[in-house]
């Protein structure tokens, strides 16, 4: 049986971004790339964060808009390290062509970044929002 269309999204996300050899020199190694932090944080980390779906239509009408948030935290002391994880997510994942547990990626775009300081002034926070659009390999008759 295959996985929802957003948990096979995500686990496609992670096994990108988990898999990406530059991200793995800034990340470690395995990289720290969560869907949930753990309790003792080694930084920077990536994490998932707010996602939505919605219909989208598509040739069988069967397919979904999904917009998800990637969270990147640094303490490096500026945004230098903040921004390099950024850059190498955007670049591993804007038009990346995943293979999805029954469904099909149609289009993956990141429309969105954002870099910030956290309130203590000690942590640098970046998100990154992506677009995907899948649909199902054997959509209902």
């Amino acid at each position: 049986m295959s996985l929802d269309p957003e948990r096979a999204l995500q686990q496609a996300l992670l096994t990108k971004l988990r898999g990406n050899g530059d991200l793995t020199a800034l990340l470690g190694n395995p990289p720290r790339v969560y869907d949930e932090p753990p309790a003792d944080l080694v930084y920077p980390y990536v994490s998932l964060g707010r996602s939505e779906t919605r219909p989208w239509g598509g040739l069988d009408g069967e397919g979904l808009e999904h917009v998800l948030n990637l969270t990147v935290v640094s303490v490096f002391g500026g945004s230098e390290e903040a921004k390099a994880v950024m850059a190498l997510v955007r670049l591993s994942l804007h038009g990346a062509a995943l293979s999805l547990d029954g469904h099909r990626l149609i289009n993956l775009r990141v429309t969105y970044a954002d870099l910030f300081k956290a309130a203590d002034w000690r942590s640098t926070y970046g998100v990154l929002r992506l677009r995907a659009v899948t649909e199902p390999l054997n959509p209902p008759s």
